[in-house]
């Protein structure tokens, strides 16, 4: 969220009694902190530590998608706006990062179900026994292959699997009547992304997969994404999306032209800045030689 989007939001939600403690304040004082922003329709995100969670808060339906960290999840459970102690219809995980998954065990059981893409729960599994934490992980019961979709009190929630992308198991969930689509880690705002080649990701179909959604989905929608800039913050339009797509082509473009001319793997991770993209380039984190590197892996491996 921008500068003067979040004064507006502010405001609002100040109003209406929606906005929680400030997060400065938790930080300084070691609580777990976020705040819920409310975007169309019963429908907001809350930010938090972590990938940020998409909300619906229907006179009849609850729906929560991703969980972060376990003290911003409870938090976030705990302060759901117009919740009031209700069963949540559904917890959905847009794909298996810990980031977006390990505030699980705080949701699930104030949750009917919890969904994922097939590929999820074993992904998630997978990284927990090899970073020795396997205790205590709740992985979804409810998987669908390429599309889910509920009736949820005056909203239709759906999820979508368009094939690998960031991983081989993201999923994008759209609220079709308010209209506001969570994009999860498919979309970096103006910020070099995470690319997990272990679980399956592909930069080449990344790109048709954002190419698709722009297909799919409406284009006045409010679009909601895992992690963004501080300029440009975590929420944003259609437009958004080409313009994260132009970076991983112009990614992918660059290494192949550096291969092709010679270079080596060392050399050409060793570039400081990919022109062209300077929104990316200046905001932190500065995963560029990380990329560099998996797209290269990419180009330079038999079936990519």
């Amino acid at each position: 969220m921008n500068r003067r989007t979040f004064i507006q939001h502010s405001a609002m939600l100040g109003a209406a009694g929606f906005l929680t403690r400030s997060p400065l304040l938790a930080q300084a004082t070691g609580e777990a902190a976020g705040a819920f922003y409310p975007l169309r329709r019963n429908v907001g995100y809350f930010s938090g530590r972590g990938g940020t969670i998409g909300w619906l808060v229907d006179p009849a339906a609850l729906a929560v998608v991703d969980t972060q960290f376990p003290g911003t999840a409870a938090f976030c459970l705990e302060g759901l706006p117009g919740r009031s102690g209700r069963t949540l219809d559904v917890v959905i995980n847009t794909h298996h990062h810990r980031d977006h998954t390990s505030g699980n065990p705080v949701f699930k059981p104030a949750a009917r179900t919890l969904v994922a893409q097939t590929n999820v729960p074993g992904l998630q599994l997978r990284d927990a026994a090899r970073n020795g934490t396997t205790e205590g992980v709740v992985v979804a019961n409810e998987t669908f292959d390429v599309s889910w979709r509920r009736e949820m009190g005056g909203e239709v929630v759906t999820a979508t699997y368009f094939g690998a992308a960031h991983t081989n198991g993201d999923a994008v969930v759209h609220f079709e009547r308010a209209n506001v689509v969570h994009m999860g880690d498919l979309v970096f705002n103006r910020l070099y992304p995470v690319i997990d080649r272990p679980a399956g990701a592909s930069i080449r179909h990344w790109i048709t997969v954002l190419d698709e959604a722009v297909k799919k989905y409406p284009g006045d929608a409010i679009y909601i994404f895992g992690h963004g800039s501080a300029k440009f913050g975590v929420t944003g339009s259609q437009a958004d999306l080409p313009v994260f797509r132009d970076y991983l082509s112009g990614l992918l473009d660059h290494v192949e032209r550096e291969i092709a001319n010679g270079k080596s793997k060392a050399e050409i991770t060793a570039l400081a800045n990919l022109p062209g993209f300077p929104d990316f380039h200046s905001a932190a984190p500065n995963r560029l030689q990380g990329n560099l590197a998996v797209a290269y892996d990419e180009l330079t491996t038999a079936n990519g």
